[in-house]
């Protein structure tokens, strides 16, 4: 018990090194191998399942227009510096009881409208005007997008606000307010589920619940579907494709909104340069799972943030790209179209 007492407390102090401290108390003794790696499960489905949702919108776009959308990560990034400055601007002192969990829901589903809007409107300026273009084309304007992102988040960051400091350096990392406590929520042995764990789980399944029913029963989820298998017979059927499509964009974008908020929540520091490691693990956990594929993004972030906890607690840190890279070229060299993609024929 009491070593159960001292894990809880120091997993609570340790939030923005999570893998750190399990690993500290392995090494001390003071959690079995079993607990260990119970622990280091819990968090990697935790980040799992926010790569799932930035994935999620990765997948989207190539499945309606085979566009692989690279500046996905840094408008999730923006979308996090969007969320620190209506904490700073609404008082984070003022959070606390209902008027706290107003505040989360308001940054939330204000973050989320953001990002929708953003992304929509880089679909409308940069990629709609390509449409009829070459894939290389459309690819280059979706890397140029990034670095514009990119420079956008560095002049965000330098903004005069306390949650900025003062906007005296804007390429250092920002801390992002702990509106959420870490402290644990639910125990079950030595395992410790913190409140940040749960409010995973309580964005992210319900996200992806309410995206399965559109996707499946709705008319525009229909649409979505004809869109993907087939542009041109969809527009003969009346099918406003470009709206269909600039509606993928907003929805895909949306989801990252909420994940980069629950991700800034989880790991309490966001950054300019952020948008590339979260964009490179949806983007390798899309390819895992299947690009194109909704369950196969899900899939496929479950487990790159499965890896990636895995890899932190039992090897060196510095190891942890190279076991996310090999286990991704070993699946794609025995199954090319990612673990839930389909195989198709390609007629000659």
């Amino acid at each position: 018990m009491q070593q159960s007492v001292a894990a809880a407390e120091f997993l609570a102090a340790c939030a923005l090194s999570r893998v750190d401290a399990v690993g500290a108390f392995a090494r001390d003794g003071l959690l079995s191998s079993q607990e260990v790696f119970t622990q280091q499960l819990v968090t990697g489905l935790s980040n799992g399942m926010i790569i799932a949702l930035i994935a999620i919108g990765y997948t989207m776009v190539y499945g309606i227009i085979e566009l692989i959308n690279f500046a996905h990560g840094d408008l999730c990034m923006l979308g996090a510096y969007f969320a620190l400055t209506v904490v700073g601007a609404l008082g984070v002192d003022q959070w606390a009881g209902t008027g706290g969990i107003m505040g989360l829901v308001m940054v939330l589903v204000g973050t989320a409208a953001f990002c929708g809007s953003l992304n929509w409107s880089i679909n409308r300026l940069a990629y709609r005007p390509l449409r009829k273009a070459s894939k290389l084309s459309l690819l280059v304007s979706a890397i140029g997008a990034s670095f514009i992102l990119v420079n956008l988040g560095l002049f965000w960051g330098g903004l005069p606000m306390d949650v900025f400091a003062d906007g005296t350096s804007s390429a250092a990392p920002k801390a992002f307010p702990a509106l959420v406590s870490a402290a644990p929520a639910a125990q079950i042995g030595d395992v410790i589920y913190s409140r940040t764990d749960l409010l995973v789980l309580c964005v992210t399944l319900p996200l992806m619940v309410a995206l399965t029913y559109l996707v499946r029963f709705t008319k525009l989820g229909k649409a979505m579907r004809a869109v993907a298998q087939n542009p041109t017979g969809a527009s003969l059927m009346g099918i406003d494709v470009e709206r269909v499509i600039g509606a993928s964009f907003f929805i895909g974008g949306s989801l990252g909104g909420f994940a980069t908020v629950v991700y800034s929540l989880y790991n309490q520091t966001v950054s300019f340069q952020m948008g590339y490691r979260m964009g490179m693990d949806a983007f390798i956990a899309a390819v895992l799972g299947g690009i194109g594929n909704l369950p196969g993004a899900v899939l496929g972030g479950i487990l790159i943030g499965v890896i990636r906890s895995m890899s932190d607690g039992y090897l060196e840190a510095r190891w942890t790209n190279t076991v996310v890279f090999g286990i991704l070229i070993l699946i794609l060299v025995f199954r090319p179209s990612g673990l839930l993609g389909a195989k198709l024929r390609e007629k000659v």
